[in-house]
């Protein structure tokens, strides 16, 4: 049973400490809208999402006045597109019309984020799968809410290296369609190795095909949370730090859950999993680089900065999973450079390079996220990039992702401003030393041996 402690002590964290539910996600299949027909597939795929979701945002700030816990954004996933526009898009135009049907659908139920603007290419592309590739700058660019992702590798297929190097020159193409808003559309591009199919964080998620017709998902954050948590622990060892964190976890999983079990009762829709990560926003207080240096470390990059992410990833899950039943997602903790003020002031202080962000990525949920950096990076160097990321997430069997911005027109140390969530970020630099040879080859590289486990 919850006591009036309990009660008294989340709203402390809601007033005080930066605690919110980041997001509740509908994810929608979209599968029953195929057809070799475009016209139809857009007016099903827009009829099924504004009736589906009609009711979402309305819901969900019915459970803020009602609970007072706020939710920040909402949000909607959908059968990977590559999939749905298939049979009926003859070009990359086709798939773009889509793009800003989805577009129009998100406006219409009020999210701010739709996604799954998606193609799942860890073994090869289909033709659909390449063109929807080669439309994401133009869809990118002529929408607002849609967000993208594609899947280039897994631990179990290994990486397809010709993805790979698409997906170097579509980011740099994403780039310049948008360079008017400091190359924007990257901001809303993942590239995953091993991505879920139950993420509710934007810009990676879409709606799995192994998934019910619809389904809610809940992503919860609270780096302020364990933040404070964390004073109290100063000066303590390793096994009290350690329980501060998994119990302040559980503590947060718990809000996440109360939200999510109302929401998929009030909307009657089957309850996904709840996402615990330690999302970052630009506020003061709400920051996981101030988590490792309240840890102990004078700033992120110092020696033991990759350590002390481990601890802190592996205690949050722990917590959490004690939490709820159906922890999911990206469930950890999420290093975004623009969308923490920690972060940012690390790689001012040249504190944080590129090499020690992906060394942290190790052990971490997700990857190089939100990395500006400049405008004149080859698309060659930005594949590399993908490459190693990928290989991180395929060798050591979890999910690992980029999100890159190269910011046409600016270079090391100039600032690009995303604005709101997505925040503002230094320009890094990348490593000058070309590896073209190297991502031209084609092909695949082959899974790890330790794959084989039928």
């Amino acid at each position: 049973m919850i006591n009036i402690y309990e009660v008294n002590e989340t709203n402390n964290m809601i007033q005080h400490e930066n605690l919110d539910v980041r997001t509740i996600t509908m994810g929608i299949s979209l599968l029953d809208c195929a057809s070799s027909d475009l016209a139809q597939v857009k007016e099903r795929i827009y009829r099924k999402i504004t009736t589906m979701a009609k009711d979402l945002v309305p819901t969900g700030e019915a459970i803020e006045r009602d609970f007072g816990i706020p939710i920040v954004n909402k949000r909607i996933s959908v059968t990977p597109i590559a999939l749905v526009g298939g049979a009926a898009c003859q070009g990359p135009e086709d798939f773009v019309s889509i793009a800003q049907v989805l577009d129009q659908a998100a406006r219409e139920v009020g999210v701010n984020f739709i996604g799954g603007y998606s193609a799942l290419v860890s073994k090869g592309m289909t033709r659909a799968d390449e063109l929807l590739i080669r439309s994401i700058p133009q869809a990118l660019a002529k929408t607002e809410r849609v967000c993208s992702s594609v899947n280039v590798g897994s631990t179990k297929t290994g990486l397809n290296m010709d993805a790979v190097k698409l997906m170097g020159e579509i980011v740099k193409e994403t780039a310049e369609a948008t360079r008017d808003r400091d190359s924007l559309g990257c901001a809303k591009l993942v590239v995953f190795c091993n991505a879920p199919d139950d993420n509710p964080f934007m810009a990676g998620a879409f709606h799995g095909v192994t998934e019910a017709d619809a389904v809610i998902h809940v992503g919860v954050s609270g780096p302020g949370v364990v933040k404070v948590a964390l004073k109290k622990a100063r000066g303590e060892n390793f096994e009290v730090l350690c329980e501060t964190i998994k119990k302040t976890a559980f503590k947060i999983t718990r809000v996440g859950q109360l939200v999510a079990q109302e929401a998929s009762r009030r909307l009657k829709v089957p309850f996904g999993i709840i996402d615990l990560s330690l999302a970052p926003t630009p506020a003061v207080g709400d920051s996981v680089a101030e988590i490792l240096q309240e840890i102990g470390l004078e700033r992120v990059g110092a020696p033991g900065t990759t350590a002390a992410l481990a601890m802190l990833n592996d205690q949050v899950k722990k917590g959490g999973v004690m939490a709820s039943s159906y922890v999911g997602g990206l469930s950890g903790a999420f290093i975004p450079v623009s969308e923490d003020q920690g972060m940012i002031d690390a790689v001012n202080e040249k504190a944080l390079t590129l090499e020690k962000l992906e060394a942290m990525t190790c052990v971490c949920s997700v990857g190089l996220d939100m990395i500006a950096i400049p405008g004149d990076t080859p698309a060659a160097a930005i594949a590399g990039i993908i490459a190693d990321e990928a290989a991180i997430g395929m060798v050591n069997q979890k999910t690992t992702a980029v999100r890159l911005i190269p910011v046409i027109g600016k270079g090391v140390g100039e600032m690009a401003e995303f604005g709101g969530l997505l925040g503002y970020a230094p320009v890094m630099p990348v490593n000058p030393f070309s590896c073209e040879r190297f991502v031209s080859r084609g092909g695949r590289i082959p899974a790890p041996i330790h794959s084989f486990k039928n």
